[in-house]
């Protein structure tokens, strides 16, 4: 089988994600692989398509290489996927799978985005290997490696292919024009309203102007096509230990300084690719500068989003995964599927609450589940990522189990006593009541303080 692989790493042959196909190569000689480097060419490619239209015409299995970077796929794929699509190259009916490494920190969103991209083309796509970043030099990820293209290879003759996602209904689109009134300002609080909005995203400024309006805050718009980033991240690590990037157009700096100030966030963006044009994934991935550092934790961000936003379960996903694990309340998504003024006006009272009371709700699973890795993550590779350990040790997020040791020995003792047979007994049916003791006292200590 003709075989492409797309190695959208920015490392190019440096990359650890591309040596798992390539240890798939050197075991499969029948099969014929080509390597392109497309993610460090990336610029290369937007100047000249054709090579990368060849090779893609020849193709009959197209197999995307990357690391995951920020809940999905690096800016760089993001940008070729933008190419393949205006190009008009015709992939109908090729097979389409994917390698990715990470410490699985929500790599099924970034599946799922290259998954649906790949349906998008009419390609017959195959589940992919999801590997952490070292299960190549160990003999068990190797063993899954094998696995996996055993069973790529089985799948492109029986199947079974991803499903495609529910496709919004054909409809041409209702044009939304700015209704809102313009309400008395206060200049205590500081939002930012970052937006890639094209000239052509008429809806997307209406429903900026009709925010900014309803608002009862000042309000600043930052729009990020018109920042002149020089490129992508380059996953170097340079800015592990300065938090400095090796980029000189002066991102890091702006913002710290532009947009991290502000005591609310507001993002807005027309979605395209299942995301939003490439130009945000660019701004979402040079925010590496601040490591895995939720330097903005408590800060309530909202989001206004023009597109069918109800038929695109991942980003729903993602939009929610980033508040969790920011630690951002998310005041709410406004839309232009429905009512917009009314939901643009009841996200900017809830925006107006967040702030004003300093909302805060406890992490979902989204946050815990994802700050665990990061945790482990950082726990392991403090010497290289000195700010990101420095910080979590302020911060108290090593937060591991095993320094609960009264919890621990409590637990023990319980156990030990319910091991014995006649203490079994005197407990049954008591064990949820002593359970809910404590939290029966907050409740009555709330009455008793709010008791005339």
């Amino acid at each position: 089988m003709n075989i492409l692989v797309l190695n959208a790493s920015p490392k190019g042959k440096n990359s650890a994600t591309v040596h798992t196909a390539l240890y798939l190569q050197a075991l499969h000689p029948e099969h014929s692989f080509t390597v392109l480097h497309v993610g460090q060419r990336i610029r290369g490619c937007e100047k000249d398509f054709a090579p990368v239209r060849a090779k893609l015409e020849q193709a009959e299995l197209i197999l995307f290489s990357y690391p995951v970077y920020t809940f999905i796929a690096p800016y760089q794929l993001h940008r070729l996927f933008e190419l393949i699509k205006a190009d008009g190259v015709d992939l109908t009916g090729k097979f389409a799978s994917q390698i990715t490494t990470s410490k699985h920190f929500y790599d099924v969103t970034a599946h799922r985005y290259v998954e649906e991209n790949c349906c998008d083309l009419g390609m017959k796509v195959i589940r992919g290997l999801s590997a952490d970043m070292d299960d190549l030099l160990t003999e068990e990820g190797r063993r899954q490696a094998r696995n996996f293209f055993d069973h790529l290879m089985f799948s492109c003759v029986h199947g079974p292919f991803v499903v495609p996602p529910v496709q919004a209904p054909a409809r041409e689109k209702a044009v939304y024009r700015s209704q809102l009134p313009q309400c008395p300002k206060r200049g205590d609080k500081d939002v930012v309203i970052v937006t890639n909005c094209a000239p052509e995203d008429e809806n997307l400024q209406a429903m900026i102007t009709d925010f900014r309006s309803a608002l009862p805050f000042e309000s600043r718009v930052v729009n990020i096509r018109e920042f002149p980033f020089s490129g992508g991240c380059l996953g170097c690590f340079g800015c592990a230990v300065t938090g400095k990037c090796v980029h000189r157009d002066g991102f890091d700096t702006f913002l710290r300084e532009t947009i991290q100030t502000a005591q609310g966030f507001v993002y807005a963006f027309t979605i395209s690719d299942h995301y939003t044009h490439s130009s945000f994934k660019c701004f979402d991935d040079r925010q590496f500068c601040n490591g895995h550092r939720t330097v903005t934790h408590g800060t309530p961000i909202a989001y206004l989003i023009s597109g069918d936003y109800r038929y695109e379960s991942n980003l729903r996903m993602i939009v929610e995964g980033r508040a969790e694990v920011g630690g951002n309340y998310l005041a709410g998504v406004a839309t232009d599927e429905g009512d917009t003024a009314a939901d643009i006006r009841a996200l900017a009272d809830n925006l107006t609450l967040a702030m004003e009371k300093k909302l805060t709700r406890p992490a979902n699973f989204y946050g815990v589940g994802g700050m665990k890795i990061f945790r482990d993550l950082i726990y392991v590779m403090q010497g290289l990522m000195k700010a990101d350990h420095k910080f979590y040790k302020k911060h108290g997020i090593y937060d591991f189990p095993q320094k609960q040791k009264k919890r621990i020995w409590q637990m023990r003792l319980v156990g030990t006593l319910l091991a014995i047979p006649s203490v079994q007994k005197a407990a049954k049916g008591k064990m949820t009541e002593a359970m809910v003791a404590p939290y029966q006292k907050v409740v009555d200590q709330a009455k008793e303080a709010n008791t005339p």
